[in-house]
């Protein structure tokens, strides 16, 4: 007796399909579990026979052989336990044989017989409508799984359920999808008092999806700035809610199957590893780049970070994804976000300059800046200097504008990028123009070009730094409404650029002016 269920492997945000043999042959009675699984799936066998125990079922006295094809794919996780169960009950007669032909399955099981929650609901609805079949997983991922669109989801918080439900005593219910929130409130920039060449670099960051750092004083306002760079950010389209949902939905960290539209907005501590950053250990789950796809990545105090787990956001800024590599396998998972950091200027805080000046000064903020490489640097598009907030600024009255106000041009500017990019193959964010639509979009004049090939010559900008600028005087252009990008955008742009090693962030102000 034989019977076959499918199931499904992660490999990333994809799942692929997975075939439970099951095979009843003479024999010692003894259960064996083949096809590439990890400690989790070979303690599936112990899982489901409690459960089936706990229905007050045996498991035949035969042996029993539960293959997991195609054998050469790895297995992970304990969401196999369901699609085993299934096939051995089908095998027994305790369910047609016929009923899940239809149906892709993956939970784990309780002693009890009961089915608990496993990550990944979202993308094995996808991959299981995808192959045209249905999906059965647990109750709690029911809500999840729904946001699948028309794929047929049933889910059951039992065994028993289940077979009740496929020989008609018991019908389960299609589940209802979560519910789509907003994301948290948003402090607003209305609050910071002062700083306005940062909330203006700020604006520029959001309205072009560049990256940025902030370089201050403890106390300037680099963190409470960074903070409300999600207000200004407009909501994910449904593209961007699917990829990003599927991703934390890989993660478990979907509750309830509620998903939000808010731009995730990720603050790993400095401690966090390289895995930890870019994804991997034992499982090979995303790290923290991918969890903030289509959103923001802030690292406070950045030269505290390990050198080797920042110099491993390199790849992942200039591609968008994330390939962890394994003996057997690689694994891709999606990591185009936009980097917000803040440091201060050397390791007592204050730099060189002002009260409470390093006593060390330039060595001090030149061997604390050293622990960022000049490469992961050339990657930021704005390097903005924050000075120290004075009494003074504290005395004004609050701004006039504050996050309503810069939304609404952040969302103009965003406007006009998604409609020059709509019908080409460009990239609907400037931060990730190339090639030749930067060119085209770019439309430099003939004394913008001039400056830009100037500041290439004396402020030894690299080639990344040139695309670099030019996106971002492409952004600058955008707020302002300009067609072509004019002198004075390039001129901005560079101010926010460190081009070379012992160049001052203001120091382009001479090459620009």
């Amino acid at each position: 007796m034989s019977a076959r269920v499918v199931t499904l492997a992660f490999r990333g945000v994809e799942a692929v399909r997975v075939d439970v043999q099951v095979q009843f042959t003479g024999g010692e009675q003894k259960f064996f579990l083949v096809g590439m699984g990890d400690k989790a799936v070979s303690e599936s066998r112990e899982r489901v026979r409690a459960a089936f125990q706990g229905l007050g079922l045996a498991l035949p006295a035969r042996r029993i052989i539960a293959n997991l094809a195609p054998a050469d794919l790895p297995k992970e996780g304990s969401h196999y336990d369901l699609p085993i169960a299934l096939a051995i009950m089908a095998a027994m007669g305790i369910i047609p044989p016929d009923a899940l032909e239809d149906w892709a399955a993956v939970g784990e099981l309780a002693l009890d017989g009961r089915i608990t929650p496993v990550a990944g609901a979202l993308p094995a609805a996808v991959a299981a409508g995808g192959l045209g079949l249905g999906l059965i997983c647990p109750e709690a991922c029911g809500p999840e799984a729904a946001w699948a669109g028309d794929t047929r989801v049933l889910a059951a918080p039992s065994l028993i359920a289940l077979v009740n439900h496929f020989r008609g005593t018991q019908i389960l219910s299609q589940p209802k999808a979560g519910d789509m929130l907003d994301g948290e409130r948003v402090p607003d920039l209305r609050d910071v008092k002062g700083q306005e060449n940062a909330k203006r670099a700020l604006e520029i960051a959001a309205a072009g999806g560049h990256n940025l750092c902030f370089v201050g004083p403890p106390g300037s306002g680099k963190s409470m700035m960074a903070a409300r760079l999600p207000g200004l950010l407009p909501p994910l389209t449904p593209a961007e809610l699917l990829e990003t949902s599927m991703i934390h939905s890989v993660a478990g960290l979907i509750a309830k199957g509620q998903l939000s539209r808010a731009r995730p907005f990720r603050t790993p501590h400095h401690s966090a590893s390289m895995a930890a950053l870019t994804g991997g250990g034992l499982r090979a789950k995303p790290g923290e780049v991918s969890l903030a796809h289509n959103g923001v990545l802030f690292l406070d105090e950045l030269p505290e970070f390990g050198a080797q787990a920042l110099d491993s956001l390199r790849q992942p800024l200039e591609t968008g994804e994330v390939v962890v590599a394994r003996a057997n396998a690689h694994v891709r998972y999606p990591a185009r976000f936009q980097l917000v950091a803040a440091m201060n200027p050397c390791r007592c805080g204050h730099g060189g300059a002002g009260r409470g000046a390093c006593g060390r000064a330039p060595r001090c903020q030149t061997d604390y800046q050293a622990r960022i490489s000049g490469p992961l640097m050339d990657r930021i598009d704005l390097q903005v200097e924050v000075p120290p907030v004075t009494a003074a600024d504290m005395a004004l009255p609050p701004p006039a504008e504050g996050t309503a106000e810069a939304s609404a041009r952040v969302l103009q500017a965003r406007a006009m990028q998604a409609d020059r990019a709509a019908g080409t193959d460009g990239a609907p964010l400037n931060a990730q123009a190339e090639g030749d639509f930067l060119d085209a979009i770019a439309d430099l004049d003939a004394p913008a070009r001039a400056l830009l090939a100037k500041a290439a010559e004396q402020g030894g900008l690299s080639a990344r730094g040139w695309t670099r600028t030019l996106r971002l005087a492409r952004t600058i252009a955008d707020l302002e409404g300009s067609g072509p990008v004019r002198r004075v955008h390039i001129a901005e742009a560079l101010i926010y650029r460190r081009v070379a090693p012992g160049t001052s962030l203001s120091g382009m102000a001479s090459i620009s002016a």
